[in-house]
């Protein structure tokens, strides 16, 4: 508990929920509005108290005083967002301001009154820069503690030093915010906060507990906590204006130097580094261009440098270039550049390596690739993220370089060794891939018995494999269960090499050269034998696996897709995977 209450300003805004409503949601003040919260009224407006509505009233009692009253829900988050602009006005003022609650906020009175000429100078400043500033009217009390300043900002009131005992002497109990205690002490005959700071204090802890007590140090004008001031956040933005347009590539550059060096230092000065760099410029014309360039690392003064020299020359030089892939030039020259450190960290040392060399290859590689993105543009340099998906395709994500490389779709997580699937049962002889990297799907719908991979022909040790559609997979002879990964349908390890954008059409025949035909009940009516792709010439299947069956989105009927799988191996040695989907053969990709 502190000792001496300090003198305190404190900032009330009447009525705020109200305002809020009118900031955010357009609802006029000047109407008679009331807030409800649990279908009680917590606040309402100058017009809906003279209509007789107050506080605590349900909402029938409300709107029966007065039928054309506006009912707000409350919102706390929006009184926290309208607030904002209020206490950072307060700030322009007054340093160290602690928000009590929205539409309360407090600071020491002692700076102030020192600097603005006295207290009373001092609440009049703050008060006309609030209304000026946001168009909010408010009042400010000035007493000895936060509570007795915010009861003296109720009534406009300044408290002489030492008078805060004496004025709160003759307020009501309710006064205390505590509608349970304030009730009990009127039933015990205790009506003000005088009569209440009476009582000796270790009475009122045993009658009352610690609540109590808290309420008896206010009570008697001393305040339980200091104020806990909060901290601005710094202004790290850098910005420049130039009287004459900059339309030349050197002249960018100089300017870059320069606002580079004062961003870096404005971060060292607070002991931040920059990660993610907002460039933002400003043409003649109105046209606002923006770009965030991102790093690995910690971008120092002369990175920084480079990449709003190579930003400013991917802009003043943009043409057509090509194929289009640069950015029109401006009509007009910059004459407003700013830097926007948007993601900033704490300054930390790199270690380098023993002789320098580590980590200088990655760093050439990275400036080389970003000034290719300065001139023609972020998606031009793209680096491809592995995730999850049923298709090659799907799980393939292309991010622009610097981008964070996080996955379209969550990827399944990996089996563990004793988990690893057999050999897949098929028609054909020889597998697609050698047995140690072979698939894990049976090459029918039902399940089936299969040896384990690398095991001999008859061994004791098998397993029970559920099709890929779904399910789980339970090993014999253990009598425990692996969950299936997410993903089902998925095509197994290994992954192929080349993954066509366009699927290529084909034609897959069996030996007597009748068209391979998969039933619904994904039942192949024979076993591969030739593929013809596209206009070429029939080569020989010498091994397939499959089907993998897929059936997406069912339950919408414009976006389902069903299809199935196939690997197929030829007789020259290529290996492919194989689509059929409403009866046609596609190659959706190829194996190294």
């Amino acid at each position: 508990m502190s000792g001496a209450p300090q003198r305190t300003l404190l900032l009330w805004c009447p009525d705020w929920p109200v305002l809020a409503a009118e900031i955010v949601d357009g609802v006029p003040a000047t109407d008679p509005v009331v807030v409800l919260h649990a279908n009680r009224v917590i606040a309402c407006s100058e017009r809906a108290r003279a209509e007789g509505i107050r506080r605590g009233l349900r909402r029938r009692e409300a709107q029966g005083r007065c039928p054309h009253l506006t009912v707000v829900d409350h919102d706390p988050g929006r009184d926290v967002r309208a607030f904002e602009p209020v206490v950072a006005a307060v700030e322009e003022v007054v340093a160290g301001v602690e928000v009590i609650r929205p539409g309360a906020c407090a600071t020491a009175a002692r700076g102030p009154s020192r600097y603005l000429g006295g207290e009373e100078a001092a609440a009049e400043r703050i008060v006309e820069h609030v209304a000026q500033s946001c168009a909010v009217e408010s009042q400010v009390g000035i007493a000895d503690g936060v509570f007795a300043a915010g009861l003296a900002a109720r009534e406009g009131r300044i408290v002489a030093p030492g008078g805060t005992r004496e004025f709160l002497a003759a307020r009501p109990v309710e006064a205390l915010g505590r509608p349970a205690l304030a009730d009990l002490l009127r039933r015990l005959g205790v009506r003000t906060l005088g009569e209440f700071a009476a009582l000796p204090a270790g009475d009122v802890l045993a009658r009352f507990g610690f609540d109590g007590a808290l309420a008896h140090r206010l009570a008697g004008g001393r305040d339980d906590r200091p104020l806990a001031v909060r901290q601005p956040p710094a202004d790290l933005t850098v910005t420049a204006d130039y009287d004459e347009p900059v339309d030349r590539v050197d002249a960018a550059a100089f300017a870059a130097r320069t606002l580079a060096e004062r961003l870096h230092e404005r971060l060292a000065g607070y002991g931040l580094a920059c990660t993610r760099l907002g460039i933002e410029a400003v043409t003649a014309h109105g046209q606002e261009l923006h770009r965030v360039w991102r790093h690995d690392g910690l971008l120092t003064a002369a990175a920084i440098a480079d990449r709003v020299r190579w930003q400013l020359d991917g802009w003043l030089s943009g043409s057509n270039g090509r194929g289009g892939a640069r950015p029109a030039r401006p009509t007009a020259g910059i004459v407003r550049l700013r830097l926007v450190p948007d993601g900033v960290l704490a300054q930390a040392g790199l270690q380098p390596g023993l002789w320098g060399e580590t980590g200088e290859e990655r760093e050439r590689a990275h400036r080389a690739l970003s000034r290719v993105q300065g001139i023609l543009g972020p998606e031009a340099v793209v680096t491809a993220v592995l995730g999850g998906g049923r298709s090659p395709a799907d799980q393939v994500r292309l991010v622009p370089w610097g981008d964070e490389r996080v996955p379209a779709r969550p990827g399944p997580p990996p089996l563990p060794p004793a988990a690893a699937p057999p050999v897949p049962a098929s028609p054909a002889p020889a597998p697609v891939a050698s047995p140690s990297r072979a698939p894990a799907v049976p090459s029918s719908p039902a399940a089936s018995l299969v040896p384990a991979a690398g095991s001999a022909p008859g061994a004791a040790s098998a397993s029970v494999v559920v099709p890929a559609g779904g399910g789980s997979r339970r090993r014999a002879g253990r009598g425990r269960a692996v969950a299936e990964p997410p993903w089902p349908g998925r095509i197994p390890p290994p992954s192929p090499a080349v993954v066509l954008t366009t699927p290529l059409p084909a034609d897959v025949r069996d030996a007597a050269g009748e068209p391979v035909v998969v039933s619904a009940r994904l039942a192949v009516s024979a076993a591969p034998a030739r593929l013809t792709v596209g206009d070429g010439r029939p080569a020989e299947i010498t091994g397939w696996a499959g089907p993998w069956p897929v059936d997406e989105r069912w339950w919408a009927p414009a976006e389902a897709r069903r299809r199935a799988r196939f690997q197929v191996c030829l007789a020259d040695g290529a290996a492919l995977l194989l689509a059929v989907e409403s009866g046609q053969w596609l190659v959706e990709a190829i194996y190294d």
